[in-house]
């Protein structure tokens, strides 16, 4: 008697075991906690910033708004901003995946994190806002409290054109404490 419970015990726990084995290897959210699989990640999204030209859509109910770069200059600047963001984000990933550090730290280096993508999507959504205001192209860079914008334009600047500019940044960055407008000539 004795014996059959010992066997059915052990039956029940290995069954337990290959149960825990196979959900573990088909569970959808298996994440990798090692380092070179962060490493390998970051790398992969470089590689896709670099390969894919910079577009960007807006959709609402009734319209989709596209619009693609049309300045050389400004795509380059805009490239190596995200380049530096990349690294700057690599970086950060780095240092969060050393195990020495206590969770305050980890915190802290997570919330930079969170703050350089929502600056990038900030500057991104006005940059759309701007050209959908009439102009050719527009460039945003933030940094900190500090936000310039350049605008290219056909038509002559104004100082209520470059208010409104100011007053969108203002609202999209509530932070924003000094916004340069600067207009270059289209051609």
């Amino acid at each position: 008697m004795l014996l059959k419970k010992q066997t059915v015990w052990l039956l029940t726990m290995l069954s337990l075991v290959v149960v825990l084995s196979v959900y573990y290897i088909t569970s959808p959210e298996q994440q990798k906690s090692d380092l070179t699989a962060v490493e390998e990640q970051a790398k992969e999204k470089i590689d896709k910033q670099k390969a894919e030209p910079k577009q960007e859509t807006k959709t609402d109910e009734k319209t989709v708004l596209s619009s693609v770069a049309g300045d050389a200059e400004f795509e380059q600047l805009r490239m190596k901003l995200d380049e530096m963001r990349s690294e700057k984000e690599e970086e950060l990933t780095l240092e969060m995946a050393a195990s020495n550090l206590p969770a305050d730290e980890k915190s802290k280096i997570k919330d930079q994190m969170d703050n350089l993508r929502e600056t990038a999507n900030k500057e991104e959504i006005l940059e759309t806002m701007i050209r959908t205001m009439g102009y050719d192209d527009a460039l945003v860079r933030a940094d900190g409290e500090n936000v310039r914008v350049t605008v290219k334009a056909k038509k002559k600047p104004s100082a209520s054109s470059a208010n409104k500019i100011i007053l969108e940044v203002k609202k999209e960055m509530a932070d924003a404490n000094f916004v340069a407008v600067t207009y270059q000539p289209s051609k």
